[in-house]
């Protein structure tokens, strides 16, 4: 599963042989969950300063998201989404 982003020891995954509806996956220490690309947690979790994190990251990225998914349902290599800073 490749990572397409990391901050704050947050690693943020996408399958490339996905399956819908839209979602990426995001680690966190033994933490894991998995997120829609409104930020709505579907699964797992992780800590509330994490999830705060994730949620507005998904938030600044929903596009290149999206494209990482319409790459992920082809097939094909996804691509780096920047950081938080």
């Amino acid at each position: 599963m490749p990572t397409i982003s990391m901050f704050y020891g947050i690693l943020i995954r996408m399958f490339t042989d996905e399956h819908n509806p839209p979602h990426f996956h995001a680690k966190y220490g033994e933490y894991k969950a998995t997120f829609n690309f409104d930020g709505d947690l579907l699964d797992g979790e992780l800590p509330k300063k994490q999830m705060r994190l994730v949620q507005a990251w998904t938030e600044l990225h929903k596009e290149e998201l999206n494209a990482n998914w319409d790459l992920a349902m082809i097939g094909e290599t996804l691509f780096k989404i920047k950081p938080l800073d």
